[in-house]
This record gives structure tokens, sequence and C-alpha cells, in this order.
């Protein structure tokens, strides 16, 4: 008889939970997995997927006013948000089940209940008590919403997907991506959209110059750039209507206030108390590059570690753990070089370092760069513009960082990605014959340095 009923036992059906779930069962160990909430986790069910499902359905506005100047004549168009909010919510069921199929199919023992650690080899789920010779937490993230006056009346980014009507009238509070994305999405789906940050520049991280040529692009769109500034407090009006008091003496009404403030890690009610298990300031669990918590028998993945929040390094660290453990490998995540997509409209995609970081790391430091209006909208009417940059250490000629904000920025620089990885030069670039015409040529075409 075993000793215990489970070989790993995961808590947290996200990707990373599901991914090293499906990796150990099909190496032969018995695993067990408890999820209280939904398959497949942030991304699946409130996050990028049904977020991107928005982005395409919001872009179609300005695809009907664009298509004039290519001689379609487009009669008045109406937007109906519930066909758009559910037939999301019918993609993400059927993403359900697939993710159900998947991990029973592959041998995993799935629980549904919250899970709770009672010892370093023991879990609770819902009242019923197991034994696991490891235990993975991949709890994921869950929205931070901070305490003023009024926060009772704010959504968040889970709450977005479900709203029972559209908001004529919409305020996202935040400067990271997610509020950058929706007040896109609010906007291109016909809100008369506001974006407050307490900052004087969103999508702090990035590359200054990327944040400001994206800035300029946003308030194209229709969205009111509230920079400087935050949220008092909030009161509700007697037509149901939200009154916002900024810090700046204003005041703002809306239908709905959406609030991406920062996601922080999901540790509440998991029994870490019970175990010797380290945490930061935010509840990060600490884990070791094994993603070993300071509890031998307990390991962590995933938002709920605070590394990099980004569903692909979840899915890297679920990978590189069960190989770790079970095929007797010794691998480590990469986390330099990790290529990013922000999809506002237009889109940004980056990887490497920004010109900040590159002047900061290295001594002498070449910039290319070019913006253009696309060819698309030489006829469209349309006054979008297209930015690139790429960094370049002039020593070496190694390329540091390439950034983009157009169109498919997010698709063009996956491969660019791929060079980087592989250490590719400014001369690789050169020596790239371009796609034309295409946006993505311009990176291999720009040939004399700005700065």
């Amino acid at each position: 008889m075993a000793e215990f009923d489970f070989d790993l036992f995961v808590i947290g059906a996200g990707s990373g939970g599901v991914r090293a779930g499906r990796m150990a069962a099909a190496m032969g160990v018995r695993v067990g997995m408890a999820e209280d909430r939904y398959l497949g986790g942030t991304c699946v069910n409130v996050g990028c997927v049904p977020k991107k499902l928005f982005v395409y359905g919001s872009h179609f506005s300005e695809d009907f006013e664009n298509a004039a100047g290519f001689g379609w004549k487009v009669g008045e168009s109406t937007f109906d948000w519930p066909t758009l909010r559910d037939n999301k919510t019918k993609e993400i069921e059927r993403l359900n089940g697939i993710y159900r199929n998947m991990l029973v199919n592959s041998g995993v023992n799935l629980l549904d209940g919250r899970a709770k650690i009672t010892g370093p080899n023991s879990v609770d789920v819902a009242g019923k008590a197991y034994t696991a010779e490891r235990i993975l937490v991949a709890t994921g993230g869950w929205p931070y919403v901070p305490d003023f006056p009024g926060n009772e009346h704010v959504i968040s980014s889970n709450e977005v997907f479900y709203l029972d009507q559209f908001p004529k009238r919409a305020i996202v509070v935040g400067g990271g991506y997610i509020a950058v994305e929706f007040a896109g999405i609010f906007a291109g789906l016909g809100a008369e959209t506001s974006l407050i940050y307490r900052g004087n520049m969103f999508l702090r991280g990035f590359d200054q110059e990327v944040r400001e040529f994206t800035a300029e692009e946003v308030a194209k769109k229709n969205v009111n750039l509230r920079f400087s500034t935050n949220i008092e407090k909030i009161e509700k009006q007697t037509d149901g209507s939200l009154l916002a008091y900024l810090t700046d003496g204003s005041t703002l009404e809306a239908d709905t206030i959406m609030y991406a403030t920062g996601r922080v890690p999901n540790v509440t009610d998991l029994g870490l108390e019970t175990v010797n298990i380290e945490q930061a300031k935010n509840g990060a669990i600490q884990v070791n590059d094994q993603f070993q918590t300071a509890e031998p028998s307990i390991y962590a993945i995933g938002d709920v570690i605070d590394r990099v929040q980004l569903t692909p390094v979840a899915l890297a660290e679920g990978m590189a753990l069960v190989r770790n453990l079970y095929d007797g490998q010794n691998q480590q995540v990469d986390y330099d070089l990790i290529a990013t997509a922000v999809f506002c409209q237009p889109n940004i995609g980056t990887v490497g370092l920004s010109e900040e970081k590159s002047r900061e790391l290295y001594a002498n430091v070449d910039v290319y760069k070019s913006s253009f209006r696309a060819m698309k909208h030489t006829i469209s009417g349309s006054d979008e513009k297209t930015f690139m940059k790429m960094l370049v250490d002039r020593d070496t000629d190694k390329v540091l960082g390439v950034h983009m904000v157009g169109p498919d920025a997010g698709e063009i620089i996956q491969g660019i990605a791929v060079a980087l990885k592989a250490g590719a030069t400014k001369a690789v670039f050169d020596s790239t014959i371009g796609i034309h015409p295409t946006a993505a040529e311009e990176f291999v075409t720009m040939r004399e340095p700005a700065s």
C-alpha cells in the first residue's frame, strides 16, 4: 500500500497547475488536483482569452470607418453587448470542457472544491483529507482594489466580462497593461471613456518613448487620459450612475468604474500558516530556483510566486518543475528576453531592454527608430501611426531590445524574440531581406542610428 494517496497534489487548475499536472500524470505520477472556481485559471476565464476576444470586437468600429476609403459603403452600425458577452461566455465554457477532458484523460484525479494545506504532506478538499508526497501551489493572482470611500461600487477585471449592461460612460483606473487595454475596449465599443492614473505616464517599466508614443495614439482613439490624478471617493447617485471625486479637484460621472490597479498572489485561506512557508509582504510564496518552498515537500509556480505574471511563464515553470522532479533533469527557467504584448489600440510588442535600461547597462548604445503611417492608412483616412525602435550595443553589435507600437505588434515581435534569443546582431538584421510591402520589413531596413 502506498504511503500517500498521491505522489503530487496540485492546488489550482490554472495554466501552470494544469500543465504540471498533465505532464506529471503522463509520466506515471499519481496526480491529484483541486480547483474551486474554474478550470484554466485567470487567462482562460477572466484574462487574456476573453480580453483578446473583446479587443477584436472593439476594433470593428474603426474598421467600418476605414472601409470607406477602400470603396465600401457601410451603413449605420450598432453594437449589441449581450451578443459579444454571451458568445464569449460560450467559448470560455467550451474551453473549460476541453481542460476538464485533458486532465481526466491524462490520468489526473480532478477534485472540485477548495483545497487547504493542513500539513507538509496533507490537504483538505471540501472536508475530505488527502495525503501527498509533494504539494504544488498554483493558485495564481487576484485583482487588487484599494480601500477608499465608495470602492464597493467599482468592478475589477473579474466582473467586467459579465456586465449586465454595457456602460455609456466608463472610467478605468490604473496604469498597467490591463488598464490600457480595457480603456481601448470600452472606447472601441462606444463608451465615453476616461483612463485615470496617479502617475505622470502609464505603462511603467516599458521604454519611455514607447510609452509616450502609445499615449498619443490612445488619445486619438477617444480615450480621455487623466494622468497625475486619482479617485478620492465615489458616490452612487439617485439614477444609479457613479460620481467620482478626483484628487485634482474635478469630478467625473460614469456608469461603470473599473479598477485595474494590480494583482496580488491568491493565498487567502490556503492554510499556509500550518507549514513552514515564507511569504513576501504582498503574500507571494517564496521559492528557490527549483520552485521549492522552505517546506521541502511543497512547491509553488506561476503568479502566486510573483516573478513574472504571464501565462507562458507559468507554463514554463510548470514544465521545468515536472522535468526536474520526475525526469531527472536540471532545467532552469530563463526569465531573460521574455517577449510581451499589450493589446491596446494600437498594439505594443516588446522584447529585451528599454533604452533607459540599455544605457544603464552598456556604455555605447545605438538607437534605431522609425515612425510612419502604415500603408493601409494612406487611403483609409486614419491618422494612426506605427512606431518601431531597436537598441544595439555598439561595441558588440548585439541587439539589446526591440519595440513596436502598431497593428499586429505582438505577432511580429514573437519572431523577433526568437532572433534575440539566438543572439542576433544588427548585422544579421541588416542582411535579412524584408517582406514587401509589410510594416515588419522596417526592422531590417533601419540603417542609420537616430542617436
